[in-house]
Parts: structure tokens; C-alpha cells; sequence
């Protein structure tokens, strides 16, 4: 694999950002899935 390109390898902050941004994303989808009734 080509592990030379991954930003978040050469970045301090690039994995705590990337599963912060994930769990920004998903709870977000969830609040608005439980306001229109989806869940």
C-alpha cells in the first residue's frame, strides 16, 4: 500500500480530526433520521 500519500500520517491532528469529523457526521444523521421519524 501507498502509505507516503495519507495526510493524516504526516499531520499531528489528522486521525483525532478524521474520527472527531466521523462522529460529527453520524450524530448529526441521527438527529435529523429521530426528526423526521425515520428512527
Amino acid at each position: 500500500m501507498n502509505f507516503t500519500h495519507m495526510p493524516e500520517l504526516h499531520w499531528v491532528l489528522g486521525y483525532p480530526f478524521a474520527i472527531a469529523l466521523m462522529a460529527v457526521v453520524c450524530t448529526s444523521l441521527y438527529v435529523i433520521f429521530k426528526r423526521r421519524d425515520w428512527l
